[in-house]
């Protein structure tokens, strides 16, 4: 296994997680405060080499009903973009109520909120991460199983 970079891709910010070395484990690595598409992609290039990771996961925005958000044409061009800069599988995910749950685990481990607004971001993105991990080792013992 290798790592794996989760991206949660807001207007105003980039939420990034990072899996262990096995796939199993998902934590918040940062928030990347967005500057323009360019250095946006630039610098999850830097994430990218500077983790190892070996594939990236998107958080695709849905609506409750299973359709595309109108912030997705906006997180598609960004993939767009990231696909003619790096070299490893862009997988995207279904990111439904990923930052309101985020957001409910930190107000019940009592952080504050000036915290919280800081981190949502990348702990959706771990949520993101930690969902894609699940699905894929639910596939693999499925598959040996």
């Amino acid at each position: 296994m290798a790592r794996v970079l989760a991206l949660d891709i807001g207007e105003r910010r980039i939420g990034v997680a990072i899996s262990d070395e096995e796939g199993i484990l998902a934590q918040p690595l940062l928030v990347i405060e967005r500057k323009g598409t360019a250095t946006d992609v630039a610098h999850v290039v830097r994430l990218l080499q500077e983790q190892q990771a070996q594939e990236i996961v998107v958080g695709m925005p849905y609506t409750l009903r299973g359709q595309q958000a109108a912030a997705a044409k906006k997180v598609q061009s960004f993939v767009s973009a990231l696909r003619e800069a790096v070299h490893v599988p862009i997988i995207l995910v279904d990111e439904r109520l990923s930052t309101v749950e985020a957001d409910r685990r930190m107000r019940e481990s009592s952080v504050r909120r000036e915290a919280r607004r800081s981190r949502v971001d990348a702990v959706a993105a771990a949520l993101i991460l930690e969902r894609y991990l699940s699905e894929r080792r639910n596939k693999a013992h499925g598959a040996n199983g």
